[in-house]
């Protein structure tokens, strides 16, 4: 039996016209009918019934049918994946991450992997989670860096680090010395992050309110955790952000503040497919889990 053979069988099978199908694989009709017969004699299987009228499958040849195109599937999984291990050498790699996670690590990610594969073209795009959870799905990206839990049988996930919270305020508007006052603020104005850009983290800043004793009047909100602490460094309020972010600026005007009393962390992932095992993939993840956060 010939590939041959399995392509001539679903293109009759798919049609249920001997015509069509010599039509849509340009090839004449005899020759068609003759390689469907000496798939028939080798699998001792009838798969057609041919009369004047139509062309149906047999039993048999449904199933086969079934089997025959997961084969084709697998097949082009398996050349895809080929594919992909040899621009390990000199193709695409693709890492999204959320905008709270420091840049410079991500620099050094880079110039880690540049190293090592030279020949790679490596983008990065900043991405929230839900996005990039679809985007690995459907191979738009082959690695993500994301917060909020993740359940996707086609994603394998590892912990990079637990991020607890801080508060962050302007000093020249509040003035705040310890995690004691925190239940003053719940007059100030908030800015928090979009609902519908981040839902899960969304709910937790509320919660982290919650267990001060108080709902935050929430005025502004924003996408990216940058342009949050820029607007509570503009006096247009006051936030809740992660304590990665405290720990990696140093603006003289802006004040943290880490919510210790509160047992509230988030996880800080790393995301990829769980199909893939090339040499480069491993190499990114390696080399995140290893820096000490």
């Amino acid at each position: 039996m010939e590939l041959r053979h399995l392509k001539y069988f679903l293109a009759v099978a798919e049609e249920l016209n001997f015509t069509k199908a010599s039509e849509k694989l340009f090839i004449s009709q005899p020759p068609l009918s003759r390689q469907i017969a000496e798939l028939e004699n080798e699998l001792q299987a009838k798969l057609f019934i041919r009369n004047n009228k139509k062309v149906e499958l047999t039993e048999a040849g449904k199933y086969f049918k079934e089997e025959t195109t997961v084969l084709f599937q697998n097949l082009e999984r398996i050349s895809a994946k080929t594919k992909k291990i040899a621009e390990n050498v000199s193709g695409e790699f693709r890492i999204a991450y959320i905008s709270s996670i420091y840049s410079s690590i991500i620099s050094d990610l880079i110039k880690h992997l540049k190293a090592q594969f030279p020949y790679v073209n490596f983008k990065l795009f900043e991405i929230s989670t839900t996005k990039q959870i679809d985007a690995l799905e459907q191979g738009k990206i082959e690695m993500g860096i994301i917060r909020s839990p993740i359940q996707s049988p086609k994603i394998k996930s590892d912990l990079w680090f637990k991020d607890g919270f801080s508060l962050v305020y302007n000093k020249k508007n509040i003035q705040i010395k310890s995690e004691k006052e925190i239940t003053d603020l719940k007059d100030e104005t908030f800015v928090f992050f979009n609902k519908d850009y981040a839902p899960h983290y969304h709910e937790v800043l509320l919660e982290l309110c919650a267990f001060y004793g108080f709902t935050p009047k929430i005025i502004h909100e924003a996408n990216n955790i940058n342009s949050i602490v820029q607007l509570v460094k503009n006096g247009l309020g006051i936030s809740i952000v992660p304590s990665n972010i405290a720990k990696n600026n140093s603006d003289p005007e802006i004040g943290f503040i880490e919510l210790k009393k509160v047992n509230l962390f988030t996880n800080v992932s790393l995301i990829t497919s769980k199909d893939d095992y090339s040499e480069i993939t491993q190499s990114a993840v390696a080399f995140l889990l290893l820096q000490k956060r």
